[in-house]
């Protein structure tokens, strides 16, 4: 009877192993996998990448007036719909930043909402005016009344990217 538990115990811990080998292997080939681009901008690498959330928590030790170089990974929530001079990020717990491209000398497609991205840059926060905020809203494609709406400043989480790397 001990050696049929013996067994039996062998015999589940040799199944267990070669399935955890099985496992391994498939990450091994995941990571062997390379992830492809199209680039805007400037040339930048998807290395020393942050996340959303830790991005999130950079912003939060922000005050007007700062800024800090800083590369991270998110989803496009929304892109201008009128030449894709502006994006907003997703940071998460229903915040955004939003990114404009350095010297206005790149522009992302018009169709590149929820797509995943790399920025490179500088994150800074600022008071953003009415003007400025529908005039982004009519560029997002908001509705007049949506657009009349806006009738205060609003504390921005901003970026301007000298780079982005979107996945193909």
């Amino acid at each position: 009877m001990i050696k049929n538990a013996v067994l039996v115990v062998l015999a589940l811990f040799f199944l267990a192993s070669c399935k955890n080998e099985k496992v391994k292997n498939v990450e091994k080939e995941v990571e062997k996998q390379e992830v492809s681009y199209l680039s805007f901008g400037d040339e930048i690498e998807d290395d020393n990448v942050i996340s959303k959330e830790e991005m999130a928590e950079k912003y939060k030790g922000l005050k007007e007036g700062d800024t800090i170089n800083v590369k991270f990974a998110s989803k496009i929530n929304t892109v201008c719909k009128s030449k894709g001079c502006w994006m907003n990020l997703d940071l998460g717990e229903e915040q955004e930043s939003f990114v404009k491209f350095k010297d206005y000398g790149f522009f992302m497609p018009l169709n590149s909402d929820g797509r995943a991205v790399i920025v490179n840059g500088k994150a800074f926060v600022k008071t953003t005016s009415v003007e400025e905020l529908r005039h982004f809203a009519e560029d997002g494609g908001k509705s007049e009344e949506e657009i009349a709406k806006i009738i205060e400043p609003k504390y921005t989480l901003s970026f301007e990217a000298d780079g982005v790397l979107m996945i193909k």
